[in-house]
């Protein structure tokens, strides 16, 4: 009997890391008006940006559905191992959903679901957390327990470069962005209470880190003794300045670094950087 960890592409965990870890990566699906796209499979996540600066519209996400989850699951079931699953928000995707009524068809206890009320970076170091604790052969019910507890400790905040995104997804008015682009406003998104927000705003970049940073303590700062992600939308250079104004402020304990995925890169677009914490 062996530990099986599950997750959803929005972990922005590649196929390729996922053999490595030993998890499965299930995609969600990217529309581009009437073009469909299998997340991290069809469509990369370059492509993505691309794709993403070119279109008059903003993509939408279609959630994992309960027969992508039932395959692995009846697998699971047919050599009696347990099963953890951590998606995305519930309150961004109907994906937790689709693996309760997965689980519920399967008829299988040993399966585990979590919601990790988070998406991206956040949802990333809580699955990279599970997979260390089945290496150190902690049993599944003591994990879970754990993953439950440390996902509301998660934080995640990301500076977005352009106001172009949030305007076309509604979440500014035009006059707004306008207002906020001759102004150099750069506004700040935090993954809260397991939906995407507006933290905050800063004149400039540089105001934006330290904004950042402010938010970072006022959670309690970083636990070093587990994962922290920075990230980036579009090109990883786009996280050099960040890195370079963090340096000595923040640690590289335990740091991974990421590109971040689409369902916030949707709303921040390319040029946006990132981290998120176990606080």
């Amino acid at each position: 009997m062996s530990i099986r960890i599950i997750t959803d592409s929005t972990s922005d965990i590649s196929q390729q890391q996922a053999k490595e870890l030993g998890i499965i990566v299930v995609p969600l699906y990217v529309l581009f008006k009437d073009n469909q796209y299998a997340d991290g499979i069809d469509l990369q996540l370059d492509e993505f940006y691309q794709k993403l600066a070119e279109s008059d519209t903003l993509p939408t996400t279609s959630q994992v559905t309960p027969e992508q989850f039932l395959a692995y699951f009846n697998e699971a079931k047919e050599n009696g191992d347990s099963v953890i699953v951590i998606t995305l928000s519930s309150l961004l995707s109907g994906t937790y959903q689709s693996a309760v009524i997965a689980k519920d068809t399967c008829e299988y206890d040993n399966i585990y679901l979590v919601d990790s009320l988070n998406v991206t970076l956040g949802l990333q170091i809580l699955v990279r957390s599970a997979v260390d604790m089945v290496a150190k052969g902690l049993p599944v019910d003591e994990i879970v327990q754990i993953l439950e507890t440390d996902k509301t400790k998660i934080h995640l905040y990301a500076i977005v470069e352009n106001l172009e995104y949030l305007k076309k997804g509604g979440r500014l008015s035009s006059v707004s962005a306008f207002a906020g682009t001759i102004l150099n406003i750069k506004p700040i998104i935090e993954v809260k209470d397991g939906k995407v927000g507006v933290a905050g705003k800063a004149r400039g970049t540089t105001s934006a880190y330290g904004k950042l940073l402010q938010f970072l303590e006022q959670a309690g700062g970083i636990n070093y003794s587990k994962y922290h992600c920075v990230g980036y939308t579009g090109d990883i250079r786009n996280l050099d300045p960040f890195l370079e104004y963090t340096k000595g402020k923040i640690e590289e304990t335990n740091r991974l670094t990421s590109p971040i995925g689409t369902v916030v890169g949707t709303h921040a677009g390319p040029g946006a950087c990132g981290i998120a914490f176990f606080e």
